[in-house]
């Protein structure tokens, strides 16, 4: 699919969709590397921001989205078309380094935020979008953009958002063709926590809220690559007292606190980029003995750091309804995804068994050490889409601690 851009009259026309046509001067843009513009109307914070570009099909959690750290560095096209109609609120935020933003660049909407109509709103979205410095753009087609990411890839774009209008494409070009792009970029550094703490807070219940986990069985160190808020209420409701490190942390530095297992968290990036200094700790917490449990980031580094390789993906797996065959159950579970890379099945070493795939694309999605309590997955458990199909890892993670 090509679009053109019609500079006098600053419309867009395709020649395989038809795209908004705006009754004033827009003040959004989307600017590709290659020249294309797509125009829409502005909303959130007012500026400019590079990112790669890429869609999520979930119809529901944006604002869990907006805050998953593992999207650091992205521009989210949301394919469903009502979002921000619930408002926002401050539970529903997954960052759970509160002192940072969770690292989106932008987000993508096809029709105007509403306001909201929950119970549960303490914000209107657009008002929340521009306190977390977030740049938005709407009345775009989302669907002719998705197909176009399906076609080309996720490209690198820039996202503007200007009252006046007035938008310096040739600048904004140059500035999208010349980003790197996420491979080799280490972006765990921007969301980590900048020192360690401890977590006990349990998963929200209809009836009580969030429960404070007042007799821990177990004490479980979590490498925090960008980790959410949720992973930790999940480990806690399984009896997991939880302390947060930073992604730097040393392996000696893990095991002086004397954990009964080791978490390894999703995260934005390149897992071979932050893998340079994490991976051969990894390896040493492997060689401990000890359980470990590794989500999304998690999971590409304990593949690297069992000897596989990671690989750029075509357009990413990003959705709440991504089937996943799990191989130990012979059961199929409807999960949440969010990752650009992937592990490469050709490059499992001999000691790993595969333990899960997509059943859209086949591509590898958890795998396990033979002879050690060592597992991971590419998906994400706590975000409870199934709602609870993947409730049982954290409670097969205690049963290895247990053992």
């Amino acid at each position: 699919m090509t679009i053109a851009v019609d500079q006098s009259t600053r419309r867009e026309t395709t020649s395989s969709a038809s795209y908004p046509k705006f009754l004033s001067q827009p003040t959004a843009c989307l600017v590709f590397a290659d020249g294309t513009v797509i125009y829409g109307h502005g909303l959130g914070a007012v500026g400019e921001a590079v990112g790669e570009l890429c869609f999520n099909t979930a119809m529901t959690g944006y604002q869990e989205i907006l805050t998953d750290p593992s999207y650091a560095g992205q521009i989210i096209t949301f394919t469903f078309p009502h979002i921000g109609n619930v408002g926002a609120n401050p539970d529903d935020i997954e960052t759970a380094n509160l002192a940072a933003t969770s690292g989106v660049r932008g987000c993508v909407l096809r029709a105007d935020i509403t306001a909201p109509s929950n119970y549960r709103a303490a914000q209107h979205f657009n008002d929340w979008l521009k306190a977390r410095g977030i740049i938005a753009i709407t009345n775009v087609d989302t669907r002719a953009l998705t197909a176009l990411i399906r076609e080309k890839g996720m490209a690198n774009v820039m996202i503007a958002h200007h009252s006046a209008g007035q938008f310096d494409l040739n600048a904004l070009r140059e500035q999208a063709a010349s980003w790197p792009g996420l491979v080799g970029m280490d972006l765990a550094k921007e969301v980590t926590c900048a020192q360690s703490y401890s977590w006990d807070e349990k998963r929200w219940d209809w009836a009580t809220g969030y429960q404070t986990l007042q007799q821990p069985e177990f004490h479980v160190v979590a490498l925090d690559f960008g980790i959410k808020r949720n992973i930790l209420r999940c480990l806690a409701s399984v009896g997991c007292r939880v302390t947060v490190v930073p992604a730097t942390t040393s392996a000696e530095t893990v095991l002086a606190y004397e954990p009964d297992g080791v978490f390894l968290s999703n995260g934005p990036g390149d897992p071979a980029a932050t893998g340079r200094y994490a991976v051969p700790e990894i390896r040493k917490l492997i060689e401990a003995g000890l359980p470990i449990f590794g989500i999304c980031l998690g999971h590409q580094m304990l593949a690297l750091a069992l000897g596989a390789k990671t690989e750029k993906m075509h357009q990413g797996h990003h959705g709440a309804n991504h089937p996943v065959k799990d191989f130990t159950t012979n059961k199929v579970e409807i999960t949440s995804m969010n990752h650009g890379f992937t592990v490469s099945r050709e490059s499992l070493p001999e000691s790993v068994a595969e333990t899960h795939i997509s059943l859209f694309d086949g591509s590898n999605c958890g795998i396990r050490l033979k002879d050690r309590p060592v597992f991971s997955v590419q998906y994400h458990p706590e975000a409870s889409p199934g709602p609870q199909d993947s409730h049982y890892l954290f409670e097969r993670f205690v049963d290895f601690m247990r053992g």
